[in-house]
Order: C-alpha cells, then structure tokens, then sequence
C-alpha cells in the first residue's frame, strides 16, 4: 500500500456535529454552515455521523441527509469518513452504501452494542457492511467503554485480512493500544487517537492524526498542537494540550451534555448548528457562566499559541 494514498488521513480530523434547526429537525444549511466553518479553518478532514454527531439518537435517512450536506461542501476540499454503523447489519448495510455513493474517501464503524457477540460475529459484521462499499475504505471505530467490547489482537489481526481496512480509530484510553496497533498494523496502516484529552500523548506514541470531539470548538489549537508534534517541539504541543485539557474539564463542568455547551459556544462564535436531542441534556441558565468562562479560556489559548510560537 502506497504511503501517499494514505496521506489523506494524517492530521486533525474533527468529528461533526449533528446540526439541528430550531424544531429539533435536521438542518442542511446549518449542517453545510458547520462544514464550510471547519474547512475555513484548515482542517484535514471530517468525521461524519459518530458519536459526536449523535448518530444513535438518529434515523438512517436523517444520517444520509447529514452526509449529503457535508459532501456538497466537502468533497474533493477535505477528507471524508463516514460513520455508517447501526445496531443491525441491515441499516448499516445501506449507509455504507450510500456513503460511497456520495463519494466518501473512507467508511467506518463501532461494534454493534448491547448484545455482546462474539469476536467472530463482530468480525462478519464489519466485513459484511465493507463488502456493501467495495471500493471505499474502512475505519475500525475502537471505543471499549462505550461499546462494551474492544478491539482485540486477535480481532485486529482477522480484519487485517480484509484489504480495505486501512485504519483504526482508537478511542479506549490508554496510548499503550495505539503502539500495538501501529506495531501490528505496520507503517503503512493509520491509527487515529481518539481521546482529546492525549491528543499530543497519542501523537507522540505514533498515532498518525486524530478524530475527536472537542476539535470543532477549537480547532485552532488542535492544528497548532500537530505542527509542533510534526515538528518535533513536544513541550511546546504539551503545554497547548494543557491548555486544551483545562477548557475540556471546564466544559465538563456544566450540568448540560458536553456537546449541548459546545454548540453554544459555536452558536457565539457566529455558527448556529441547534441544540442536543433528547435524551441529552440541553443548556440551562445554570450553565451560561461556564460557558463564558470555557470561551474565555478558548480565546485566551488561540490568542497566546497562534502565531509563530
């Protein structure tokens, strides 16, 4: 496998956002304003209909609507993953689809939740839905403490088998799991850190780029983190990712989802993307200090670390 073809994948990748209008409904402009906001500031790519774009709370067509969206911004400008697991193979199976369709340069997906399969039938799972885009790339979406199993050794290596599976995006904290996958893997093979919180940890121990949550509030200091890293200035990407961990841990604060306070950061910012569907927890007046505060400390960051520093 060419390292260039793979290129594509190394860097900060923010996942999206579901963008919702003032009914609680999908919004296409809202979702191509977010789009068009996030490539603006540089980003390698985005990572569409994941967690942090609420993708259990959403049906299949309100998925394929994000997609399409996101592509008439996206395509051809930034890379693009999409997130096309569903609690069934069936559903899934038609997402996958549908991402090619729309010109995706990868697919990904979690395990399927509450029963706990096997590893094979986890592994026939993935397979089914990768052969469904035959010509796309397939992500492993590893995130053990929310899907209730992890990637194993033994599970990697069985879907290493599988030509299109050229990444893994590790959400399970410890960086540890980043180094065996990239061992396994080999050089050729993209690991992603998943944890915002070890952006620069995961960096550090090989990760080739990350997906996370948090980046779309503050992708300024995520971009300027990777360039140090790249650069090999790590106590320079240590002390941005101090920075980033102390407004994370702000945000946390509130009694509201994390992502209901990111919005509304967002919405300050000048990019309206809607609340939270229930049953997150939207924004309360309780909340509106720590929000200024998180932006407070967002705009001081930027400020500080932009530049030549």
């Amino acid at each position: 496998m060419k390292m260039d073809r793979l290129d594509k994948y190394r860097g900060v990748i923010p996942a999206f956002y579901a963008c919702y209008d003032d009914a609680g409904e999908i919004s296409p402009a809202r979702t191509r304003a977010l789009a068009r906001y996030l490539i603006d500031k540089g980003v390698k790519g985005l990572y569409v209909c994941g967690s942090s774009g609420e993708c259990i709370y959403q049906s299949v067509q309100e998925r394929k609507i994000t997609l399409e969206n996101v592509m008439a911004e996206a395509k051809g400008k930034v890379t693009v993953i999409a997130h096309v697991a569903c609690n069934n193979t069936r559903d899934s199976v038609e997402l996958a689809r549908h991402a090619e369709a729309q010109g995706v340069d990868a697919i990904a997906c979690i395990p399927p939740i509450y029963f706990h399969l096997p590893e094979y039938a986890i592994a026939e799972y993935w397979n089914t839905i990768s052969n469904a885009a035959p010509h796309t790339d397939f992500v492993i979406y590893n995130i053990p403490q929310l899907a209730g199993v992890a990637l194993t050794m033994p599970l990697f290596r069985e879907m290493r088998k599988n030509s299109r599976v050229v990444a893994v995006k590790n959400s399970s904290m410890p960086v540890q799991d980043i180094q065996m996958f990239k061992a396994e893997g080999g050089r050729d093979f993209i690991v992603f850190n998943g944890p915002d919180e070890q952006f620069v940890g995961g960096r550090a121990m090989g990760a080739d780029g990350g997906i996370g949550g948090t980046y779309a509030v503050m992708p300024e200091l995520f971009l300027k983190a990777d360039a140090l890293v790249r650069a090999g200035e790590l106590e320079k990407a240590r002390e941005i990712q101090y920075a980033v961990d102390e407004i994370i841990y702000t945000m946390c604060a509130c009694r509201a989802n994390l992502y209901a306070v990111m919005k509304e950061i967002l919405k300050r910012k000048g990019v309206n993307v809607g609340s939270v569907r229930a049953p997150l927890t939207p924004l309360s007046e309780s909340d509106l200090p720590i929000v200024e505060k998180s932006m407070a400390l967002i705009d001081a960051a930027i400020t500080k670390y932009s530049g030549t520093y």
